[in-house]
Protein backbone atom coordinates (compact mmCIF):
# COMPACT_ATOMS: atom_id res chain seq x y z
CA UNK A 1 0.00 0.00 0.00
CA UNK A 2 2.64 2.33 -0.10
CA UNK A 3 2.34 3.17 -3.81
CA UNK A 4 0.19 5.73 -4.72
CA UNK A 5 -3.63 4.74 -5.28
CA UNK A 6 -6.16 6.87 -7.35
CA UNK A 7 -9.25 7.67 -6.25
CA UNK A 8 -11.75 9.92 -8.58
CA UNK A 9 -15.47 10.68 -7.56
CA UNK A 10 -15.46 12.27 -3.73
CA UNK A 11 -19.49 12.57 -3.52
CA UNK A 12 -21.50 11.28 -0.54
CA UNK A 13 -20.33 7.55 -0.83
CA UNK A 14 -17.10 8.64 -2.43
CA UNK A 15 -15.40 10.62 0.47
CA UNK A 16 -16.48 8.77 3.54
CA UNK A 17 -14.71 5.24 1.34
CA UNK A 18 -11.64 7.62 0.09
CA UNK A 19 -11.31 8.29 3.99
CA UNK A 20 -11.59 4.67 4.69
CA UNK A 21 -8.59 3.74 2.41
CA UNK A 22 -6.69 6.62 4.38
CA UNK A 23 -7.51 4.98 7.96
CA UNK A 24 -6.33 1.96 6.33
CA UNK A 25 -3.20 3.29 5.48
CA UNK A 26 -3.15 4.09 1.89
CA UNK A 27 -1.61 7.10 0.01
CA UNK A 28 -4.58 8.59 -2.01
CA UNK A 29 -4.07 10.64 -5.19
CA UNK A 30 -7.97 12.18 -5.56
CA UNK A 31 -9.91 14.17 -7.94
CA UNK A 32 -13.39 15.72 -7.69
CA UNK A 33 -15.06 18.70 -9.18
CA UNK A 34 -16.05 19.66 -5.76
CA UNK A 35 -12.71 21.50 -4.22
CA UNK A 36 -14.16 21.36 -0.89
CA UNK A 37 -14.31 17.64 -0.82
CA UNK A 38 -10.92 17.58 -2.51
CA UNK A 39 -9.67 20.18 0.23
CA UNK A 40 -10.93 18.27 2.87
CA UNK A 41 -9.26 14.82 1.71
CA UNK A 42 -5.77 16.89 1.56
CA UNK A 43 -6.62 17.72 5.26
CA UNK A 44 -6.55 14.20 6.21
CA UNK A 45 -3.03 13.63 4.23
CA UNK A 46 -4.50 13.11 0.53
CA UNK A 47 -2.75 14.62 -2.89
CA UNK A 48 -5.07 16.43 -4.93
CA UNK A 49 -4.13 15.50 -8.78
CA UNK A 50 -5.37 15.77 -11.95
CA UNK A 51 -6.62 13.09 -14.24
CA UNK A 52 -3.80 12.50 -16.30
CA UNK A 53 -1.70 12.87 -13.13
CA UNK A 54 -3.70 9.92 -11.15
CA UNK A 55 -3.20 8.18 -14.49
CA UNK A 56 0.84 8.51 -14.58
CA UNK A 57 1.54 8.44 -11.04
CA UNK A 58 -1.51 5.30 -9.48
CA UNK A 59 -0.64 1.68 -10.17
CA UNK A 60 -4.74 1.70 -8.75
CA UNK A 61 -7.11 3.78 -9.64
CA UNK A 62 -10.75 3.72 -8.13
CA UNK A 63 -13.64 6.00 -9.41
CA UNK A 64 -17.24 6.39 -8.12
CA UNK A 65 -19.08 8.58 -10.71
CA UNK A 66 -22.65 10.28 -10.91
CA UNK A 67 -23.69 7.73 -14.44
CA UNK A 68 -21.74 6.10 -17.09
CA UNK A 69 -21.34 8.93 -19.50
CA UNK A 70 -18.54 10.63 -16.73
CA UNK A 71 -17.00 7.47 -16.38
CA UNK A 72 -16.19 6.88 -20.20
CA UNK A 73 -15.03 10.82 -19.84
CA UNK A 74 -12.77 10.56 -16.83
CA UNK A 75 -11.31 7.82 -18.43
CA UNK A 76 -11.09 8.31 -22.02
CA UNK A 77 -11.81 12.43 -22.99
CA UNK A 78 -9.10 14.39 -24.03
CA UNK A 79 -6.86 15.19 -20.74
CA UNK A 80 -8.18 11.74 -19.01
CA UNK A 81 -6.70 9.09 -16.73
CA UNK A 82 -5.56 7.02 -20.14
CA UNK A 83 -3.77 10.20 -21.94
CA UNK A 84 -1.11 8.64 -19.15
CA UNK A 85 -1.75 6.05 -18.11
CA UNK A 86 0.82 2.86 -17.46
CA UNK A 87 0.00 -0.67 -18.45
CA UNK A 88 0.06 -2.87 -16.28
CA UNK A 89 -2.63 -0.90 -14.01
CA UNK A 90 -6.09 -1.54 -12.68
CA UNK A 91 -8.80 0.70 -12.87
CA UNK A 92 -12.09 -0.17 -10.15
CA UNK A 93 -15.44 1.62 -11.55
CA UNK A 94 -17.27 1.57 -8.26
CA UNK A 95 -20.14 3.34 -9.81
CA UNK A 96 -24.03 2.55 -10.33
CA UNK A 97 -23.93 1.77 -14.49
CA UNK A 98 -25.43 -0.46 -16.77
CA UNK A 99 -23.35 -4.05 -17.51
CA UNK A 100 -23.06 -2.61 -21.28
CA UNK A 101 -21.50 0.47 -19.64
CA UNK A 102 -18.42 -1.91 -17.71
CA UNK A 103 -18.05 -3.91 -20.57
CA UNK A 104 -17.27 -1.12 -22.99
CA UNK A 105 -14.96 0.18 -20.06
CA UNK A 106 -13.33 -2.79 -20.06
CA UNK A 107 -12.97 -3.52 -23.98
CA UNK A 108 -11.05 0.06 -24.67
CA UNK A 109 -8.66 -0.32 -21.70
CA UNK A 110 -8.13 -3.96 -22.57
CA UNK A 111 -6.24 -2.43 -25.80
CA UNK A 112 -4.11 -0.29 -23.51
CA UNK A 113 -2.98 -3.46 -21.49
CA UNK A 114 -5.06 -2.03 -18.70
CA UNK A 115 -7.25 -4.48 -16.19
CA UNK A 116 -10.61 -3.49 -15.57
CA UNK A 117 -13.08 -4.58 -12.19
CA UNK A 118 -16.76 -3.31 -12.23
CA UNK A 119 -17.65 -3.15 -8.38
CA UNK A 120 -20.50 -1.09 -7.07
CA UNK A 121 -21.69 -1.00 -3.59
CA UNK A 122 -24.76 -1.29 -1.86
CA UNK A 123 -25.05 0.22 2.00
CA UNK A 124 -25.15 3.62 1.55
CA UNK A 125 -23.88 6.33 3.12
CA UNK A 126 -23.91 5.09 6.62
CA UNK A 127 -22.09 2.01 5.99
CA UNK A 128 -19.05 3.96 3.58
CA UNK A 129 -18.52 6.01 6.62
CA UNK A 130 -18.59 2.92 8.66
CA UNK A 131 -16.32 0.75 6.36
CA UNK A 132 -18.66 -2.03 6.38
CA UNK A 133 -20.00 -1.59 2.14
CA UNK A 134 -20.73 -4.37 0.25
CA UNK A 135 -18.88 -4.87 -2.95
CA UNK A 136 -20.32 -7.08 -5.84
CA UNK A 137 -17.66 -7.51 -8.12
CA UNK A 138 -17.50 -8.67 -11.99
CA UNK A 139 -14.17 -9.25 -13.82
CA UNK A 140 -10.91 -11.63 -13.58
CA UNK A 141 -10.50 -13.58 -10.69
CA UNK A 142 -6.07 -12.85 -10.37
CA UNK A 143 -6.97 -9.09 -10.35
CA UNK A 144 -10.11 -9.31 -7.88
CA UNK A 145 -7.53 -11.26 -5.75
CA UNK A 146 -5.00 -8.12 -6.13
CA UNK A 147 -7.65 -5.26 -4.95
CA UNK A 148 -9.08 -7.52 -2.11
CA UNK A 149 -7.15 -5.54 0.33
CA UNK A 150 -8.83 -2.04 -0.76
CA UNK A 151 -12.41 -3.61 -0.84
CA UNK A 152 -11.65 -4.92 2.61
CA UNK A 153 -10.90 -1.07 4.03
CA UNK A 154 -13.80 -0.34 3.00
CA UNK A 155 -16.65 -2.62 3.56
CA UNK A 156 -17.06 -6.15 5.21
CA UNK A 157 -17.70 -8.34 1.95
CA UNK A 158 -16.47 -7.98 -1.71
CA UNK A 159 -17.77 -10.85 -3.85
CA UNK A 160 -16.77 -11.71 -7.49
CA UNK A 161 -19.35 -12.74 -9.65
CA UNK A 162 -18.56 -13.38 -12.53
CA UNK A 163 -16.93 -11.63 -15.81
CA UNK A 164 -17.04 -8.06 -16.47
CA UNK A 165 -20.33 -6.50 -16.27
CA UNK A 166 -21.64 -9.12 -13.45
CA UNK A 167 -20.94 -6.71 -10.50
CA UNK A 168 -22.94 -3.89 -12.77
CA UNK A 169 -25.90 -6.53 -12.74
CA UNK A 170 -26.04 -7.58 -9.38
CA UNK A 171 -26.18 -3.62 -8.29
CA UNK A 172 -29.24 -3.33 -11.04
CA UNK A 173 -30.79 -6.58 -9.08
CA UNK A 174 -29.93 -4.82 -5.94
CA UNK A 175 -31.30 -1.52 -6.77
CA UNK A 176 -34.79 -3.25 -7.52
CA UNK A 177 -35.15 -5.27 -4.64
CA UNK A 178 -34.36 -2.05 -2.17
CA UNK A 179 -36.06 0.81 -4.02
CA UNK A 180 -39.53 -1.55 -4.65
CA UNK A 181 -38.78 -2.38 -0.56
CA UNK A 182 -38.96 1.63 0.32
CA UNK A 183 -42.03 1.52 -2.01
CA UNK A 184 -43.82 -1.02 -0.23
CA UNK A 185 -43.07 0.30 3.26
CA UNK A 186 -44.41 3.51 2.29
CA UNK A 187 -47.86 2.31 0.77
CA UNK A 188 -48.13 0.32 3.73
CA UNK A 189 -46.90 2.82 6.30
CA UNK A 190 -49.36 5.78 4.43
CA UNK A 191 -52.07 3.27 4.89
CA UNK A 192 -51.78 2.79 8.75
CA UNK A 193 -51.70 6.51 9.43
CA UNK A 194 -54.84 7.27 7.44
CA UNK A 195 -56.66 4.64 9.10
CA UNK A 196 -55.73 6.12 12.78
CA UNK A 197 -52.51 3.93 13.44
CA UNK A 198 -49.43 5.31 15.10
CA UNK A 199 -46.65 4.48 12.38
CA UNK A 200 -43.89 4.01 15.10
CA UNK A 201 -45.89 1.39 17.16
CA UNK A 202 -46.95 -0.01 13.47
CA UNK A 203 -43.06 -0.39 12.35
CA UNK A 204 -42.10 -1.52 15.74
CA UNK A 205 -44.61 -3.90 16.00
CA UNK A 206 -43.72 -5.61 12.46
CA UNK A 207 -40.29 -5.17 12.51
CA UNK A 208 -39.32 -8.36 14.32
CA UNK A 209 -41.99 -10.67 11.99
CA UNK A 210 -41.44 -11.73 8.43
CA UNK A 211 -41.88 -7.99 7.41
CA UNK A 212 -38.86 -7.13 9.25
CA UNK A 213 -35.72 -6.40 6.81
CA UNK A 214 -32.74 -3.93 6.80
CA UNK A 215 -34.79 -1.62 4.49
CA UNK A 216 -38.02 -1.33 6.86
CA UNK A 217 -35.29 -0.81 9.76
CA UNK A 218 -32.86 1.71 7.82
CA UNK A 219 -35.84 3.89 6.70
CA UNK A 220 -38.95 3.41 8.09
CA UNK A 221 -37.49 6.12 11.08
CA UNK A 222 -36.47 7.99 8.96
CA UNK A 223 -40.17 8.21 6.83
CA UNK A 224 -41.82 8.98 10.52
CA UNK A 225 -39.11 11.65 11.84
CA UNK A 226 -39.46 13.62 8.30
CA UNK A 227 -36.43 12.99 7.80
CA UNK A 228 -35.35 13.26 3.93
CA UNK A 229 -31.56 13.86 4.20
CA UNK A 230 -30.26 12.22 1.26
CA UNK A 231 -28.07 9.17 2.24
CA UNK A 232 -29.12 7.76 -1.52
CA UNK A 233 -30.63 10.59 -3.41
CA UNK A 234 -33.89 9.78 -5.04
CA UNK A 235 -31.69 11.28 -8.73
CA UNK A 236 -29.66 8.44 -8.21
CA UNK A 237 -31.78 5.65 -7.92
CA UNK A 238 -34.03 7.28 -10.64
CA UNK A 239 -30.76 6.98 -12.91
CA UNK A 240 -30.66 3.41 -11.89
CA UNK A 241 -34.31 2.13 -12.34
CA UNK A 242 -33.66 3.71 -15.78
CA UNK A 243 -30.76 1.41 -16.52
CA UNK A 244 -32.62 -1.58 -15.02
CA UNK A 245 -35.52 -1.21 -17.36
CA UNK A 246 -33.17 -0.48 -20.40
CA UNK A 247 -30.86 -3.52 -19.24
CA UNK A 248 -34.22 -5.98 -18.70
CA UNK A 249 -36.11 -4.65 -22.15
CA UNK A 250 -32.41 -5.07 -24.08
CA UNK A 251 -32.45 -9.12 -22.88
CA UNK A 252 -36.18 -9.46 -22.91
CA UNK A 253 -37.10 -9.56 -19.54
CA UNK A 254 -40.69 -7.72 -18.31
CA UNK A 255 -40.34 -5.66 -15.08
CA UNK A 256 -43.81 -4.81 -14.49
CA UNK A 257 -42.87 -3.63 -10.51
CA UNK A 258 -39.94 -2.20 -11.77
CA UNK A 259 -41.81 0.13 -14.21
CA UNK A 260 -44.22 1.51 -11.59
CA UNK A 261 -41.40 2.22 -9.70
CA UNK A 262 -39.84 4.29 -12.45
CA UNK A 263 -43.15 6.25 -13.02
CA UNK A 264 -43.29 6.97 -8.91
CA UNK A 265 -40.24 8.61 -8.80
CA UNK A 266 -40.97 10.52 -12.36
CA UNK A 267 -43.89 11.72 -10.07
CA UNK A 268 -41.50 12.89 -7.25
CA UNK A 269 -39.25 14.25 -9.97
CA UNK A 270 -41.65 16.65 -10.55
CA UNK A 271 -42.57 17.46 -7.28
CA UNK A 272 -38.91 18.81 -6.96
CA UNK A 273 -38.07 15.67 -4.63
CA UNK A 274 -34.83 14.41 -6.83
CA UNK A 275 -32.44 15.48 -3.92
CA UNK A 276 -34.34 13.76 -1.27
CA UNK A 277 -33.18 10.83 -0.05
CA UNK A 278 -34.84 7.45 -1.65
CA UNK A 279 -36.89 6.80 1.58
CA UNK A 280 -38.74 10.06 0.72
CA UNK A 281 -40.50 7.84 -2.07
CA UNK A 282 -43.08 8.22 0.79
CA UNK A 283 -44.05 11.21 -0.33
CA UNK A 284 -45.90 10.11 -3.68
CA UNK A 285 -47.97 8.06 -1.70
CA UNK A 286 -48.31 10.57 1.12
CA UNK A 287 -49.67 13.03 -1.52
CA UNK A 288 -51.96 10.44 -2.90
CA UNK A 289 -53.60 9.73 0.53
CA UNK A 290 -53.47 13.22 1.47
CA UNK A 291 -51.60 12.25 4.69
CA UNK A 292 -48.41 12.40 6.48
CA UNK A 293 -46.42 9.42 7.91
CA UNK A 294 -45.93 11.00 11.76
CA UNK A 295 -45.94 9.89 15.08
CA UNK A 296 -49.21 10.28 16.19
CA UNK A 297 -49.64 13.41 18.16
CA UNK A 298 -47.04 15.43 15.85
Amino acid sequence: MNKLTGFIGLGIMGKPMAKCLLKGGCRLMVNDLDSRAVNELVTLGAISGSLSEIGEQCEVIFTILPNGSIVQAVLFNQGGVCDSIKTGSVIVDMSSVTPVESQTCATKLEKLGIDFLDAPVSGGEPKAIDGTLAFMVGGEKEVFNRIMPYFEMMGSSALLIGGTGSGSVTKLANQVIVNLNIAAVSEALVMATKAGADPELVYQAIRGGLAGSTVLDAKAPLMIDRNFVPGGKISINLKDIKNVMATAHEIDVPMPMSSQLLEIMQALKVDGHLNDDHGGIVQYFEKLAKVEVRRKGE
